[in-house]
C-alpha cells in the first residue's frame, strides 16, 4: 500500500508496509500512482500524453523512471505486502503481565476550574482525594514486583494539580531512589503541572528528579483565561507564565513540554504557538480537546479545515524558523525517518491496560488517565493486581487490525489504531475510531513527513 501527497514543494510517496518514504519528481509520482492498475505499456503509453510537449521530459526519461519504480518495488521498497497481521495479537501476548509504566493519580483535586477538562476539574466523577505516601510506595511497590526484567520505569505524576500533594511527592520520589538499585530499577519521574503552585522548591525537585516537565499554557491570554480559570473566575495567565519560564531556564536544556489545548475557540492555534514561541518556549505541544459531545468547546466541522490549515502552516513555520537558526520542537511532529517505532508499538499502540495503568488516589487501577472514574474499566488495584481480566484481555487484544476501518488506511502503522479513551468516548468502544481525530492525526503525518524531509534534504545540499 502507499500514499501519496505534495506538499512544500515535495512530492512524497510512502510504501506504508515498509516504511519507506520517497521524494520523487512529477513523472515518478504519475507513474507510481497508476502503477499497479495498468501494464507497462499503458503506462508509459499515458505519460507520453501527458508530457509528450514538454521539451524537458523526454521518452526515455519517462523509460528510465518506469524501470527505477520497478527496481523499488524489486527491492521491497514500494508496493510492499503486510505481513504483520499475524504478529499483531502475538507481540501483546509476550508481553503481557509486564507492566512498565504507572500514571499516578496523586490529587484528585485543582485549584484551577477549567471548564474543558476531562478530568472534571480533578475529581474524575467522585470524591476529591489525594494519594497518602503508603498508597503511593504501594503503587510503586507493584511496579516493581510487575515489570519483569525492564529496568527503566516509567511514573507520571498527575492530577487534578499533583503539587496540591507536593509533600508527598518528595518523600514518594526519596523511597523510589532508596529501593531502586536493590532491585535494578531505575525509575523515571514526570510531572504534569498548571504551575500555580511553582516555587524554588518545586523547581529544584522538578530539574533534580524528573526527566520531563508537562506545563500547561493555552497560548495567548486571551484563549488561555477563556477556560483555565480559578474557583473565582479568574484567568491564570499572568500568574503562571513567569513560573514557567524561571523553571524552563532553570532546566537548562533538560526535557519539558508546554501543553496546550485548542477548541472551537481556538481553531487558529498557531497564534497560541506563536505566543509560546514569543515567550521563550520551544517545546511545544497543542492538543486538540477531548469532551462530551455538544459541550460548547468541542471542535466541529466547520473548524476542521481551520485546524488542517493550521497544521500546514505550523509545518511552514518550524521551516522558517530553522532557516533563521532558531529551531522549535512540536510534540506531534517528532518522527524518525531512518527508524521509528519498532513494529510492536506500529501494531500494538500505546499499551494502556497492559503495559501501562492509572493508579487512583485510593490505589484503584484503570487502563489509563481518561478512563479513570468510569467503573466498569476498573482493573483491580495495587495490592491485589488485576481482577477484572476481562477488560484487560479486551486491551490486550486491541491493536490497529482490530478495528475494520483502519485496515485500508494509509495512517494505520502510525498511529497504531489510535487512542482507545478518544475512540470509547466518541463511539461507545475502545475498537471503536474516533473519526474527527483520523483526520487530525493524518494531516499531521503529512506534515510531520515534510519537515522531516526537509530537514534532511538540507543537510544533504
Amino acid at each position: 500500500m502507499i500514499h501519496q501527497y505534495q506538499l512544500g514543494g515535495y512530492n512524497v510517496v510512502l510504501d506504508i508496509c515498509s516504511g519507506s518514504v520517497h521524494v520523487v519528481d512529477e513523472v515518478a509520482y504519475d507513474i507510481i500512482a497508476i502503477f499497479e492498475e495498468f501494464d507497462r505499456e499503458t503506462v508509459l503509453a499515458k505519460m507520453a500524453e501527458k508530457y509528450g510537449d514538454r521539451d524537458d521530459i523526454t521518452k526515455e526519461d519517462i523509460e528510465e523512471c518506469y524501470t527505477q519504480v520497478v527496481e523499488l518495488k524489486e527491492a521491497g521498497k514500494l508496493f510492499a505486502p503486510d505481513t504483520f497481521e499475524p504478529m499483531a495479537g502475538e507481540l501483546k501476548q509476550k508481553t503481557s503481565g509486564v507492566v512498565k509504566a504507572l500514571c499516578l493519580h496523586v490529587a484528585h483535586t485543582c485549584n484551577l476550574n477549567c471548564e474543558y477538562c476531562f478530568a472534571s476539574q480533578g475529581k474524575y466523577h467522585g470524591d476529591r482525594a489525594v494519594m497518602s505516601l503508603e498508597v503511593g510506595k504501594r503503587a510503586l511497590d507493584f511496579l516493581i514486583e510487575n515489570s519483569g526484567t525492564r529496568h527503566n520505569l516509567e511514573v507520571d505524576f498527575f492530577g487534578g494539580e499533583p503539587l496540591m500533594n507536593f509533600d508527598m511527592l518528595k518523600e514518594l520520589v526519596a523511597y523510589a531512589r532508596s529501593i531502586e538499585k536493590k532491585y535494578n530499577k531505575n525509575f523515571r519521574f514526570t510531572l504534569t503541572t498548571n504551575g500555580l503552585l511553582i516555587d524554588d522548591d518545586v523547581i529544584d525537585f522538578a530539574n533534580r528528579e524528573c526527566v520531563n516537565v508537562v506545563l500547561s499554557l493555552d497560548g495567548r491570554k486571551e484563549i488561555h483565561d477563556r477556560y483555565r480559570v480559578d474557583y473565582a473566575g479568574n484567568g491564570s495567565w499572568e500568574r503562571i507564565v513567569p513560573k514557567f519560564q524561571k523553571l524552563v531556564e532553570a532546566r537548562g536544556g533538560k526535557d519539558y513540554y508546554m501543553r496546550g489545548t485548542f477548541t472551537h475557540a481556538n481553531p487558529d492555534f498557531l497564534k497560541d504557538i506563536q505566543q509560546m514561541l514569543d515567550l521563550g518556549f520551544t517545546e511545544l505541544s497543542m492538543e486538540p480537546v477531548v469532551c462530551a459531545p455538544g459541550d460548547p468547546s468541542e471542535l466541529t466541522a466547520e473548524d476542521l479545515p481551520i485546524v488542517l490549515e493550521q497544521y500546514e502552516k505550523l509545518a511552514e513555520l518550524m521551516i522558517e524558523c530553522d532557516k533563521a537558526g532558531k529551531p522549535f520542537t512540536f510534540y506531534h511532529y517528532m518522527i524518525d525517518l531512518t527508524g521509528g517505532p519498532c513494529i510492536y508499538k506500529r501494531i500494538s499502540g500505546c499499551g494502556s491496560g497492559t503495559e501501562y495503568m492509572a493508579v487512583t488516589p485510593w490505589g484503584d487501577l484503570y487502563p489509563c488517565h481518561q478512563f479513570v472514574g468510569e467503573e466498569k474499566f476498573k482493573l483491580g488495584d495495587i495490592w491485589n493486581g488485576v481482577s477484572n481480566t476481562a477488560i484487560q484481555d479486551e486491551f490486550c487484544s486491541c491493536n490497529v487490525y482490530a478495528r475494520p476501518e483502519c485496515r485500508d488506511c494509509w495512517a494505520r502503522l502510525y498511529c497504531s489504531g489510535g487512542c482507545a479513551a478518544n475512540a470509547y468516548h466518541s463511539t461507545g468502544s475502545v475498537r471503536g475510531v474516533y473519526k474527527y481525530g483520523c483526520e487530525l492525526f493524518k494531516k499531521r503525518m503529512e506534515c510531520a513527513i515534510m519537515v522531516q524531509i526537509h530537514r534532511m534534504m538540507g543537510e544533504d545540499e
